[in-house]
């Protein structure tokens, strides 16, 4: 059902009322101390971290599972005999399983560790994109795409002479389906679009999307960098070809990520990286690649990072996300009542169906400005275009402050933001 994010003072008040707060800040508090970054004063304050549509912070179970793979089992995988490399082979391959299993894909062949999602979606482009579009065939991209899935596609327009098209948006950051629908024309070979906004907090209905790609043989590209951290994600049930996410979203480390695919097309796929790993045999007369998924991942893999992965997907199957699922609609609901009562701010994206993100402008202030004067109160959020500059050509804007929330925030921790807010608004005189 749809969830209406602009919400009234009253029932904001309610979400927050005494009892609620105890019912919810004992089991909240309880996931905060699991991690250890949480605790930082920053600038003689608390730090109220709300930049995690950027990184997510690691809990400690993740932080020493890598730690641990440096100490006891540090050793290059799939090429050893010995114990070492046994045991870091083990971990690395348990990790995809738990990966397979976490998106529900259908077989570990279908798991590709690339470096991120901008990696993966390149991926795509290279493997799939160069291979199989031509000159005449289009692709779909939506105007709140990150720059990660718009300039693989852009490159692809440049170099095969494919038509790139943008699915528009309306006032409130939704796709506008009904042009969407007319765009679907023959000439379609792909449509690549994200499951959430990254400087909207939208969620796309990408099931429908895939649905009705499917029917007309359509290829679906979707990024869901900004999806995994905030909801369970089923990419059976979504019917998607690809699927792309980042490890640093979902609590674990940087520098590693995940691109599924339909065995299908990515047994049809060339590699586009050559190296170890990747091959089964090599000669100067003829190569012959690796199965899957390894015929992707050429080269030393980031193996502990790829383990603190797995790690990071342990720690969210032990949580309770139904309810923090609804926990973060909430804290939505609060922070965007609570942000609208700031003078002169306008928030960015008012779609009925979000994550835990508010982007906003206020009148006459740089959102940098903005940036560094939270900053001195110890409240971190991230300013600029976001890897998103359709996104705020759409709003006639140069750049928003994008406030992102994770499970481990409060509501006290969205007071502070408003505290800060309105030293902003005092400072540069905001009626």
């Amino acid at each position: 059902s749809e969830r209406n994010c602009i919400i009234s003072m009253e029932t904001a008040q309610a979400l927050v009322s005494d009892e609620y707060r105890l019912e919810t800040t004992r089991r909240i508090e309880q996931i905060r101390r699991q991690f250890p970054i949480l605790n930082r004063i920053v600038n003689d304050k608390s730090l109220v971290y709300l930049d995690n549509g950027a990184s997510t912070q690691m809990p400690q179970s993740v932080i020493q599972t890598v730690s641990d793979y440096h100490t006891y089992h540090h050793s290059n995988v799939h090429r050893g005999v010995h114990t070492l490399s046994q045991e870091a082979t083990q971990l690395f391959e348990d990790s995809r399983e738990k990966v397979r299993a976490f998106i529900n894909a259908p077989s570990d062949r279908e798991v590709i560790f690339t470096s991120g999602t901008t990696d993966s979606m390149n991926l795509v482009y290279q493997c799939w994109g160069r291979t199989f579009m031509k000159e005449g065939d289009t692709i779909l991209v939506s105007n709140m795409e990150h720059h990660a899935n718009i300039v693989p596609w852009y490159m692809l327009a440049q170099e095969k002479g494919v038509t790139l098209k943008v699915i528009p948006i309306t006032e409130e950051g939704t796709l506008d389906i009904d042009v969407f629908k007319n765009l679907l024309t023959p000439d379609v070979k792909a449509v690549a679009v994200n499951h959430v906004s990254n400087a909207l907090g939208t969620i796309n209905p990408i099931k429908w999307i895939c649905d009705v790609c499917r029917e007309k043989g359509i290829v679906t590209i979707i990024d869901g960098a900004q999806a995994v951290g905030h909801f369970p994600v089923d990419v059976q049930a979504l019917g998607c070809d690809f699927y792309a996410f980042s490890s640093h979203k979902l609590h674990g480390p940087t520098g590693i990520g995940v691109l599924y695919g339909r065995e299908e097309l990515l047994s049809k796929m060339p590699p586009y990286r050559g190296g170890g790993d990747m091959i089964l045999s090599v000669s100067f007369d003829k190569v012959t690649y690796n199965d899957l998924p390894h015929k992707f991942e050429a080269g030393t893999p980031a193996i502990s990072q790829v383990i603190g992965l797995g790690a990071a997907i342990d720690y969210i199957n032990g949580l309770d996300r139904a309810f923090l699922e609804e926990y973060e609609h909430q804290l939505l609901q609060y922070a965007t009542m609570k942000l609208s009562q700031v003078p002169g701010l306008r928030i960015i994206g008012t779609a009925s169906e979000k994550v835990s993100l508010v982007s906003f402008v206020i009148k006459g202030v740089h959102p940098h400005d903005i940036g560094s004067i939270l900053d001195e109160d110890g409240v971190a959020v991230r300013t600029g275009h976001h890897c998103a500059q359709p996104v705020m050509e759409r709003y006639n804007v140069p750049a928003t402050t994008r406030a992102s929330m994770a499970f481990y925030n409060t509501f006290d921790e969205i007071d502070a933001l408003y505290d800060a807010l309105l030293k902003v608004t005092t400072l540069f005189d905001v009626n």
